[in-house]
């Protein structure tokens, strides 16, 4: 109650009060892009790292890469194929929105630099700040991986590939 006093006197409202912007809408207002990696196991209790970039405003799912061992080089390629695939759909975007992840290095956000992107860095081990990304990690599991047999990284990379697929054309939110 005292900072409450003290506030009130100084005449500052308090913290809902003064911004009417929320994060989501801030994030859509900035066309950004958001990435993140999805653990996946095989039978064989193989882990594979699947990158994946999220365009926020349109929903739509680019797929990275998938790899056993996710390096800061194989990170930052990965970023500059998708600028060479995505260009057009990447012109709108403003910022890219990610974790603080080790796989993520300089060179990585210099990528998104030179394209004009800002970088935005979630708070540590807030997921909530990610959404969209964990959004789609929780409907990839959900909806396929849950369901599906995982043998290797060929047959994870098929299914990976059609389900982006028809996430980005046959679904509702489009």
């Amino acid at each position: 109650s005292t900072i409450w006093q003290i506030l009130k006197t100084a005449g500052i409202d308090p913290a809902p009060g003064r911004s009417d912007v929320t994060w989501s809408q801030f994030l859509r207002s900035q066309a950004a892009v958001a990435c993140d990696f999805a653990t996946i196991d095989t039978v064989t209790l193989r882990r594979f790292y699947l990158l994946f970039f999220i365009h926020i405003p349109t929903r739509t799912i680019w797929l990275g890469g998938i790899t056993k061992h996710p390096t800061g080089a194989w990170t930052t390629q990965a970023a500059r194929n998708l600028f060479v695939r995505h260009s057009e759909q990447l012109a709108d975007a403003k910022a890219l929105v990610r974790d603080r992840g080790s796989q993520f290095i300089d060179t990585f956000d210099g990528s998104f630099r030179t394209e004009g992107l800002k970088i935005l860095k979630t708070p540590v081990r807030s997921p909530v700040a990610n959404a969209f990304a964990e959004r789609w990690i929780g409907t990839l599991r959900r909806e396929v991986l849950d369901r599906t047999i995982i043998w290797n990284r060929r047959e994870l990379q098929r299914i990976v590939v059609d389900y982006i697929e028809h996430f980005n054309s046959h679904r509702p939110h489009r």
